[in-house]
């Protein structure tokens, strides 16, 4: 019998931790940290109606600009051959793209990471919950099932049977083309019992994010999978509409997007998140506000737009930060947003964590 020499078995980076399972990784590695819940119940109301514009509340539009500040990959759950995109790698997995080959985020995924932050912020219930961790979850967390009384990021954003009152569109790059980057294999989240993810009494210990870091890690096409991306200070732009919005509503909305120069915080958007990317900051370059009753009539008796409503440089600057003082005074906790702007303040010097895929 021919003796075959066995391959010696691989030794770990010093970086990287011998076992699969990430919890071995020192808390100073660990590229996420959890925003604790208000130790007060939600506060539940009845929502607004979408039955009619009411007179007291704010209408409108918020143009947005969008900046990439680490690569950005949303899948599309697609792997083709590299020619099909013009590509020379063998496989990659897509992004989505216009028909003028634009690359573009879908409205859902810029939405569920603004809602992620509004709820952190405010003290509302979780907006899904799998069944696998149901009993670890506080019940006063637990997502509502009666449309007649919602959270504050249920009464915005919408629950079951409840659309919200904020419309998201697509966001569209303004650059042609795109980026091909490379993927490390990641782990994947590991909640056991006494990990970091459940406190003292087994419960969910908050919510979680990633911090952004100064970089995505780039191993190469060998050690992951090629993915169409969005390269840094790519830049995207969208608009939000929305409807029957209390000022403190969209003050807090403000700050999500980083607009609180006391908290100055980017969005994590798309995967990768613990390798670095997705991070992305967020310019409001005008708004179109209707404020009051005449605003309403003036605005919907024409044909013929006008920009009356519009606010622009220093008067948006002005009605921003109302709102985002109304929003501090009524609606935002301050504990969670200190502790999701440690997390999320950008611009940052961390270095991303090695070991982690």
């Amino acid at each position: 019998m021919t003796n075959i020499p066995r391959p010696k078995p691989r030794k770990p980076l010093p970086s990287q931790p011998s076992s699969r399972d990430n919890s071995v990784v020192s808390s100073t590695q660990k590229p996420y940290k959890f925003v604790a819940f208000p130790q007060e119940r939600p506060r539940l109301e009845h929502p607004a109606g979408h039955d009619k514009f009411d007179k007291n509340r704010l209408h409108g539009t918020l143009f947005l600009t969008l900046k990439v500040k680490t690569s950005l990959h949303i899948s599309t759950g697609i792997v083709v051959p590299g020619n099909d995109i013009a590509t020379r790698v063998s496989l990659i997995k897509t992004m989505v793209q216009g028909i003028d080959k634009h690359l573009v985020i879908q409205g859902s995924s810029l939405k569920g990471c603004i809602r992620s932050v509004y709820e952190a912020i405010t003290n509302s219930t979780l907006a899904v919950v799998t069944s696998k961790f149901r009993d670890k979850i506080p019940n006063e967390r637990l997502p509502s099932r009666n449309k007649e009384q919602l959270c504050p990021a249920s009464q915005v954003f919408g629950a079951l049977d409840w659309q919200g009152l904020i419309e998201f569109n697509d966001v569209k790059c303004e650059n042609i083309g795109f980026n091909t980057g490379f993927m490390p294999s990641l782990y994947r989240p590991r909640p056991e019992p006494g990990s970091a993810y459940f406190d003292a009494r087994g419960k969910v210990a908050g919510r979680k994010f990633y911090y952004h870091t100064i970089r995505a890690i780039e191993k190469g096409q060998n050690q992951g999978i090629a993915v169409q991306q969005a390269a840094r200070e790519y830049t995207f732009t969208t608009q939000l509409q929305f409807k029957n919005i209390k000022p403190e509503q969209l003050g807090t909305l403000f700050v999500v997007l980083g607009q609180d120069s006391n908290y100055p915080i980017a969005l994590k958007v798309g995967g990768g998140k613990p390798i670095g990317m997705g991070s992305m900051t967020v310019g409001i370059t005008q708004a179109n506000i209707l404020q009051n009753f005449e605003d309403l009539r003036s605005h919907y008796s024409t044909y013929t737009p006008d920009n009356n409503h519009l606010l622009t440089g220093e008067a948006l600057e002005t009605f921003i930060a109302t709102q985002i003082k109304t929003a501090h005074s009524r609606l935002i906790q301050l504990p969670q947003l200190q502790q999701l702007a440690e997390i999320l303040r950008y611009p940052t010097d961390r270095e991303p964590p090695e070991g982690m895929y």
